[in-house]
């Protein structure tokens, strides 16, 4: 959510800046104005959530502003303030849309006690409506061919393009990406989009298997092939016929197994272990790798015309450190499936939870991500999972003042400085020469800082 801003609107110089001065005691962003024709001018540009206005000025009053703010955007909330506390105006103000009515004199405690319940309100619609964005959002993607493949990030984006470009080929596919990343989701995912939908899509782990075993689980065997072979077997490449062959963790298979499969790939016939009669079959490899293959041609444990086969068309999935901003899509699209099936359990994760989860470089990508969402569901004693439990789950300590070490205040000043260039950016829409004039610094300083702390924009 945005940084709380707050307009103040009164022509009295001392009374606005006593109100303002009180409000940023609270750390809310406030900017004053002694007009309301200054204040309508700023609006597009400042973006509040409230404007507390006085009621007497000239040439706009305050019922006027009133009237203009909600007509341009309805869901800003509007504190009306008078000396003239008459119940007439207090009630055409509530008529016209004021969340509430103040009437001088009030003393500054009055003033936060209000605007808090205000702004409680406004924190409370934008969460609903930013659930509710996120609930289409998540509507939307499962009503996809890409099922949970979930992601709105320009990284993501760019790996559904590949994959309706890919879909409808018959071309080989090596999609390469960490441990946890959604190697077979999205092998799923081109199957279900190519002209292959309605034939098998069979699946084998190279790396579960030891040689023997694997030739005999890729190929098949005759009946006595082999000290247990007590039947003729089938093997994954005669049941893939007319289908998708996923071939996963194919980094981890011998150079002896990848000189077979290189024909196999090649000739698109093969014969069973024990066996003469050459099979032919009509199936389309993807493989997947967490490991560095052309380190490992290097080294001479793959080989390069293996390789080359196989990844006529590569595909990098970005790790979940790598796409931050599909973060919360991602965590509240597991806790509504982990929910769905518990329909008497309520979970929700507060801002200051997410935070943590975004802080977080998760090294088990999506899996570890969907692993902790259902454990803290589980374990959770209140409705809300609090950061505490998030940060003590992810092998954190939360900083309170009981509770730092050395080199904490350092961290924490530093954490604080980057949330508010976080902050800054993104009220400025990424322009940082704007970015810089509302944190009152040289663009400069601020390209520095950005490379300081790691924030590309």
């Amino acid at each position: 959510m945005r940084p709380l801003t707050i307009m103040v609107v009164e022509d009295n110089d001392a009374m606005r800046l006593g109100m303002a001065e009180s409000l940023r005691r609270e750390n809310y962003i406030v900017h004053e104005f002694s007009s309301g024709r200054e204040a309508l001018v700023r609006l597009n540009d400042i973006r509040p959530q409230l404007i507390i206005t006085d009621l007497k000025m000239e040439p706009i009053d305050g019922l006027m502003l009133l009237r203009q703010v909600k007509s341009l955007n309805p869901t800003i909330e509007v504190i009306m303030i008078s000396a003239y506390g008459t119940i007439d105006i207090a009630v055409q103000a509530m008529q016209d849309g004021a969340a509430d009515f103040l009437t001088k004199p009030f003393s500054p405690e009055e003033l936060r006690i209000r605007v808090k319940k205000v702004i409680e309100k406004i924190l409370e619609r934008e969460k609903r409506e930013l659930l509710e964005e996120e609930n289409q959002i998540l509507q939307e993607i499962i009503n996809t061919p890409y099922e949970e493949i979930i992601g709105q990030s320009a990284e993501m984006k760019k790996v559904f393009s590949i994959i309706e470009r890919v879909a409808k080929q018959d071309s080989t596919i090596l999609i390469e990406g960490e441990s946890g990343t959604g190697k077979e989701l999205v092998a799923r995912a081109i199957h279900r989009q190519s002209q292959r939908a309605n034939k098998p899509f069979i699946k084998v782990n190279c790396g579960a298997l030891n040689e023997n075993l694997l030739e005999s689980e890729l190929f098949g065997h005759e009946k006595g092939a082999f000290t247990g072979a007590i039947r003729q077997k089938r093997g994954r490449f005669e049941l893939a016929d007319g289908g998708t062959l996923f071939l996963d963790e194919i980094g981890d298979i011998s150079p002896t197994m990848q000189v077979k499969l290189l024909r196999v790939i090649q000739e698109q016939e093969f014969e069973r272990v024990g066996g003469e009669q050459t099979i032919k079959v009509d199936v389309r490899i993807i493989s997947a790798t967490n490991k560095n293959l052309n380190e490992l041609i290097k080294n001479g444990l793959f080989r390069e015309d293996f390789y080359y086969r196989l990844s006529v068309i590569p595909i990098k999935l970005p790790s979940l450190r790598e796409r931050k901003s599909d973060i919360p899509l991602l965590t509240n699209f597991f806790l509504q499936k982990i929910l769905k099936n518990k329909p008497d359990l309520k979970k929700t994760i507060p801002s200051e939870s997410m935070q943590l989860f975004m802080d977080y470089s998760w090294p088990g990508n999506i899996r570890e991500l969907e692993n902790l969402v259902e454990r803290l569901v589980v374990i959770s004693p209140a409705e809300e999972i609090e950061p505490e439990l998030v940060a003590q789950q992810l092998g954190k300590t939360l900083i309170s003042p009981n509770n730092y070490d050395e080199g904490s205040l350092d961290q924490s000043i530093s954490d604080y400085e980057k949330n508010l260039i976080l902050q800054a950016l993104k009220q400025a829409g990424g322009i940082k020469n704007k970015a810089a004039k509302l944190l009152g610094i040289r663009t400069s300083t601020l390209y520095y800082k950005m490379e300081k702390y790691g924030i590309h924009k």
